[in-house]
């Protein structure tokens, strides 16, 4: 097509992996086998090991690595070993929040762990959400919750800061700009009764480390060394050609008309615009 400026094929690439760790706990192993993991790429294993040890990570690595076993498997762990232990999960949304509950939920129920996982935000009635300050294991909420709606109430969430062994902070990258500023502040704002480790998820951006130490003011270790396989990938650029008033509707419709072809074909597209 005239619209194609540049195409590639990227190589495949085998994966690096390493053993479950033997200190996980077998409900957990078991669970993992039973959705056909018998291992894991190395950067999720250094993942967990960092965060067993008590250091700070960021993780780094493409679409589809599985990052989020990255903070998963060491928040399951921790509520395993200690059910007293709670967990706060920060994402930029309500969507992607909805998104951890029902991934985070489904692993802990297919290990038979009995660990509450709840989404608390805008949309959460005011009487699930004593609820959910009472029942305590992992709250999922957003930097905006966190300012608005805890913080301010932060002795009705005494269980949750006395025991919070884990923050998460995924979609680190969103977090730049004023948005990123006030985030950082929130952040701050967390006084912790105890000592959590700080686990953030990145895309792949060219200053993780030197983003995750302005949002947390802590200096975590980076983990960027990609171990998931990747199949042979078409790297196409389109410039399609203005058509009509409004060039972005055009873009759009093209974009959506590229992509449905390869849907349709089973294979797995990503458009970026």
């Amino acid at each position: 097509a005239p619209a194609v400026v540049h195409h590639a094929v990227l190589p495949a690439r085998p994966g690096d992996v390493v053993p479950l760790p033997a200190w996980l706990d077998p409900r957990i192993r078991a669970a993992l086998r039973g959705r056909g993991i018998e291992t894991l790429y190395r950067h999720q294993a250094e993942a967990l090991e960092a965060v067993r040890t008590g250091e700070d990570v960021v993780v780094v690595t493409p679409t589809a690595s599985g990052k989020t076993l990255c903070y998963a498997l060491p928040t399951l762990q921790a509520l395993a070993e200690d059910p007293s232990a709670r967990a706060l999960f920060l994402v930029p949304t309500k969507a992607l929040g909805q998104d951890q509950v029902a991934e985070l939920g489904d692993l802990a129920r297919a290990a038979g762990l009995e660990i509450p996982v709840a989404a608390y935000d805008g949309d959460t009635p005011a009487p699930i959400r004593s609820r959910i300050r009472k029942a305590g294991g992992i709250v999922v909420t957003n930097p905006d919750m966190l300012h608005g709606a805890i913080l301010p109430h932060h002795p009705k969430w005494f269980a949750l800061f006395e025991h919070l062994r884990i923050v998460v902070i995924d979609e680190l990258h969103t977090y730049r700009g004023v948005f990123g500023s006030h985030v950082a502040h929130v952040i701050r704002r967390l006084h912790y009764r105890s000592q959590p480790v700080i686990v953030a998820a990145s895309a792949t951006i060219g200053n993780p480390a030197e983003l995750a130490r302005t949002i947390t003011g802590r200096t975590p270790r980076c983990i960027d060394r990609n171990g998931a396989p990747a199949p042979p990938r078409h790297v196409v650029l389109v410039d399609p050609p203005a058509a009509g008033p409004s060039p972005r509707e055009a873009t759009l419709a093209t974009s959506a008309d590229w992509a449905l072809p390869f849907l349709r074909a089973g294979r797995q597209p990503i458009v970026f615009g």
